[in-house]
């Protein structure tokens, strides 16, 4: 008898499961349809249907709008909003569309560092977009990569095609104090208008104190720090060696206030 109790309760206990669990279900699945019935009918008002991007150059178009996960209202369907055919696409509309989100999606690009997004009404979305500039190209672990002016990837170079920019060879991630030097240095050369005219700059980013550039051929000892002063001594020597025909091995620039010449002939200028 007493185990017939038990089996009754635990009956009971059970049942009452099986209905909190329907109940439940009914209350979501009931609020998704009114959710999908009151906003079905909003995203038909004030459609968008155009998506203006400026201030993009590397980015195209049609990646942004992939990016920004935008969708524009083609022929603005009519009831019962059917997605193709006669009642067109159903995209989203100016008034349930976050320029917030949209800004946070497109923001996960590298190449984005900034966006302003703006509602012209009655159907334009308008985007402002701050693209990245490519500052210098990373060879890291046999493979090539963008790079912007804080050392930030951009993307991966597969083609053939590169764009002439400084080269820093180097692993950011195991010598970070020796690429953030490395990046100091290109900035600065391209500053001082140093990059153009040549046809290749290395920038090998190991320890600070062992930072190396080789520029046409020319092997150049930087060390750390002190590089607008370094660079200008640099510029000096290059002009002399050309005068005198000097065949370089390296030029070492690690030291304040003096610069050492190893011509090939094993012969030290100085």
């Amino acid at each position: 008898m007493k185990a017939n109790k038990l089996m009754r309760s635990g009956k009971k206990i059970n049942i009452f499961g099986i209905f909190r669990n329907v109940a439940v279900f009914i209350v979501i699945f009931a609020t998704a349809i009114c959710m999908y019935i009151y906003l079905r009918p909003i995203r038909s008002v004030l459609p968008i249907k155009h998506v203006v991007f400026t201030g993009n150059k590397h980015l195209t178009d049609d990646e942004l709008m992939v990016l920004a996960g935008v969708h524009v209202n083609e022929n603005p369907p009519s009831p019962p909003f059917t997605k193709g055919g006669k009642g067109g696409f159903l995209g989203d509309s100016l008034i349930t569309i976050s320029n917030k989100k949209v800004s946070q999606r497109l923001l996960k690009s590298p190449w984005i560092r900034s966006v302003s997004v703006r509602k012209q009404f009655l159907d334009t979305l308008s985007m402002v977009i701050d693209e990245a500039v490519p500052f210098a190209l990373l060879d890291m672990n046999s493979h090539l990569f963008l790079i912007d002016e804080k050392g930030k990837l951009l993307e991966e170079l597969k083609g053939d095609s590169i764009p002439f920019l400084p080269v820093i060879t180097g692993d950011p991630f195991r010598e970070s104090e020796g690429f953030s030097e490395a990046i100091n240095l290109a900035r600065l050369m391209n500053e001082r208008g140093f990059s153009p005219g040549r046809d290749h700059i290395d920038i090998f980013a190991r320890k600070p104190h062992e930072l190396t550039v080789t520029i046409d051929g020319t092997v150049v000892k930087m060390g750390s720090g002190m590089f607008e002063e370094k660079l200008k001594r640099l510029i000096e020597l290059e002009d002399e060696i050309k005068n005198r025909g000097i065949p370089v091995d390296y030029i070492d620039l690690r030291f304040a206030g003096k610069a050492i010449v190893k011509p090939i002939t094993n012969k030290v200028v100085k």
